[in-house]
């Protein structure tokens, strides 16, 4: 029985993306299920105390407490780090668990990071608020500009942090160049993959340290549960992330694990087609309406660097009205079929108003800085058939005065 070929490294570095999304890191019990088994337990029992105290040494292999090890969220961050071509992986409760772990674990007071400026709003709030609470200081740049990057540098300067293609700008950082000029610096670079996963961008291809996910997005796609996971080289995940996690405890529950595992199997197919569907939709927007961004219309302004970077352009794009807020919830009232939410990734058609919901946190300067205006809505495709989605669009527009 094939009980642990998914965690043999020497099988399955062969193994091709989509087999890897759906047997890597499976570890059968003894029942020899093959769908990953489900473990739902705080702690372990040992057989004699001798061997609870020399697991907690690290002298003993096997699990203490699921803080630290459950067999199901093992199998799901060995999956998701043998996708990613990275080392290791941990995963945690959310994305922005494990955008804070990635940070935190390597940061102290006196450090610098530089950060792209368009981003997440929860990871602007990192960079802006949190960071330099701790005495940790922040540049923040446009991260299209790779001198930018280069002359925010600093002696103290110990990360930088971006997401790309951005949350909800679409701004794509040339990813090689710019872990280029923090390798030769001794800079540790934390790229956000989210919108484009595994799938049609790996960042350590193209020279990045440490990668996240919210695996809430894209990786688990249907709109369950929360997810998070950061993958990097053994060393850094065992011996700087671990520790602070450890004593932090932003542990994945095991049944979002499972969850997530699932997800992960039908994760090439579903980006893939949802892809197709968004350059359908972007076509069709961008005749309708005053600007719309999505990385595979020859209308973005890095349109060339996010070709060679992704596969394809992503179910994620940016739109943007001219009649500002009231115009913009006027279409998003109108929609159908296109659902009113926040989160992206999703099997279904979401959007929403970033300068009242994922950003509304931020200073209006803020925002305006990252080009996130009251006229902008960010769009999320799903699976629906995409002509469907398309005449939602077409009769909301219309109700719009568009």
């Amino acid at each position: 029985m094939k009980k642990k070929t998914g965690q043999d490294r020497s099988i399955t570095q062969g193994w091709r993306p989509a087999t890897k999304a759906v047997r890597g890191g499976v570890a059968r019990t003894e029942y020899g299920e093959t769908s990953e088994a489900l473990f739902l337990t705080s702690g372990y029992a040992y057989d004699c105390a001798g061997d609870a105290a020399a697991r907690f040494a690290g002298e003993q292999q096997g699990m203490t407490y699921s803080r630290l090890q459950n067999p199901t969220v093992e199998m799901l961050e060995q999956r998701i780090a043998l996708m990613e071509g990275a080392e290791a992986a941990r995963c945690m409760a959310s994305g922005m668990a494990a955008m804070t772990a990635a940070l935190l674990c390597q940061l102290s007071a006196g450090d610098h990071l530089v950060g792209a400026k368009a981003m997440f709003g929860s990871c602007r709030w990192l960079t802006d608020t949190l960071l330099p609470r701790f005495g940790i200081a922040t540049t923040i740049v446009d991260g299209t500009d790779n001198d930018a990057w280069k002359a925010a540098i600093r002696p103290e300067t110990k990360a930088f942090f971006f997401e790309t293609p951005a949350n909800p700008t679409l701004d794509v950082v040339d990813i090689a160049a710019v872990c280029g000029i923090a390798r030769d610096a001794g800079i540790t670079t934390v790229s956000d993959n989210a919108f484009a996963t595994a799938c049609l961008q790996r960042p350590m291809e193209l020279g990045a340290d440490v990668v996240a996910y919210s695996a809430t997005k894209m990786m688990d796609g249907q709109g369950r549960v929360l997810a998070g996971a950061v993958c990097g080289t053994e060393k850094f995940i065992v011996e700087t992330l671990l520790p602070f996690t450890r004593n932090t405890g932003p542990t994945l529950s095991a049944f979002n694990a499972w969850v997530v595992l699932k997800g992960l199997e039908t994760l090439d197919l579903r980006v893939r087609r949802q892809s197709e569907n968004a350059l359908k939709v972007a076509r069709f927007l961008e005749k309708r309406v005053p600007r719309v961004l999505y990385p595979a219309l020859a209308s973005h302004p890095q349109h060339e660097l996010a070709m060679r970077q992704m596969e394809a352009g992503g179910t994620i794009m940016s739109l943007f009205l001219d009649g500002g807020r009231a115009q913009a919830h006027g279409l998003l009232d109108a929609l159908e079929l296109v659902d009113i939410s926040n989160n992206v990734g999703d099997s279904r058609s979401l959007m929403t108003h970033p300068a009242s919901t994922t950003h509304a946190g931020l200073k209006e300067e803020v925002r305006l800085d990252m080009g996130i205006t009251e006229g902008m809505l960010r769009l999320s495709i799903g699976l629906e058939d995409p002509d469907d989605v398309i005449a939602d669009f077409d009769q909301a527009l219309g109700k719009a005065g568009l």
